[in-house]
């Protein structure tokens, strides 16, 4: 059994992409635990078929969910990597983490991987969406879930961090090749991200990590939340296509690539801004200092 690290992935309904990652990751021969909520196909049989450990745990959002999982599994490896189900671990990657030993890196809390993105079978190299780096390592105890933000989730170590710029994860959700499943769960998101960003404006929500240009990936992520929550609604899903699409590239990533930068950079945003305005409407925060 490896003694340097474990694997813990949280899943629901996952048979079409959870052989794809456990096969991906089985001659690290590392303990892998899941932590389902409540899937009714064939995703705890293929559990128990690879020798998975898996527990139950309702679900509400991604990062309250990654939350219990590190409370919940004891993990006795000096290291923890988080995957979500529809990722796998590339052979660069794989290489790197066989050739992983805790000795090698005592002065750091966690590792940045390097995502690959894939929508309708086309990896987007365009449009900010690679290199993408994501902390999926890091030292056990130290790691634990931003639950600041109601769907994007991240795991946060205190500093140092490196990143491995070739330690590719590839994310594919097979089920997005249905653009209706797309449609329908990013309309769920953006009640999630409207209702979080009422509540920023309330100040009844803050961030967790420290927003700064120059720090690490997830300081850049925030510093880039930052300014985006104080742009003017309606606007700013126009302003980040055309960075997207224009400026960082994003018409050279063909069809399918033009398709997801449209959706998931401006339809999805404006939809969160029209269900802030309905919210704020309906009465859903009482001291608004958004600009209005």
């Amino acid at each position: 059994m490896n003694k340097a690290f474990s694997f813990i992935i949280i899943s629901f309904n996952e048979e079409i992409h959870l052989p794809r990652l456990l096969a991906s990751i089985a001659t690290l021969n590392a303990r892998v635990c899941l932590l389902d909520s409540g899937s009714t196909d064939d995703t705890l049989k293929i559990a128990a078929d690879y020798g998975v450990e898996t527990a139950y745990h309702p679900f509400e959002n991604h990062p309250k969910q990654w939350d219990y999982a590190l409370k919940h599994f004891k993990i006795n490896t000096p290291w923890t990597i988080g995957l979500d189900a529809d990722q796998i671990v590339s052979p660069e990657l794989l290489e790197l983490l066989k050739d992983f030993k805790d000795e090698d890196f005592a002065h750091v809390n966690g590792i940045y991987f390097n995502r690959k993105n894939v929508f309708k079978g086309r990896w987007l190299k365009y449009g900010g969406y690679y290199p993408f780096y994501l902390l999926k390592m890091f030292r056990t105890g130290k790691g634990s879930s931003d639950t600041s933000e109601n769907m994007d989730h991240r795991f946060m170590v205190p500093e140092p961090t490196i990143i491995w710029k070739n330690g590719h994860i590839i994310e594919e959700n097979l089920k997005e090749n249905e653009i209706s499943f797309w449609i329908a769960k990013h309309n769920r998101y953006s009640d999630l991200v409207a209702d979080e960003e009422i509540e920023r404006m309330q100040a009844l929500r803050m961030q967790s990590e420290k927003p700064e240009f120059f720090g690490s990936p997830n300081q850049r992520k925030a510093w880039f939340k930052k300014i985006w929550w104080d742009l003017p609604r309606y606007w700013r899903p126009f302003f980040y296509f055309i960075y997207r699409f224009i400026f960082k590239l994003g018409i050279l990533d063909g069809k399918n690539g033009v398709i997801f930068h449209f959706l998931q950079g401006f339809w999805f945003r404006l939809v969160v801004d029209i269900k802030i305005e309905e919210k704020l409407k309906q009465g859903g925060v009482k001291h608004y200092v958004h600009g209005e």
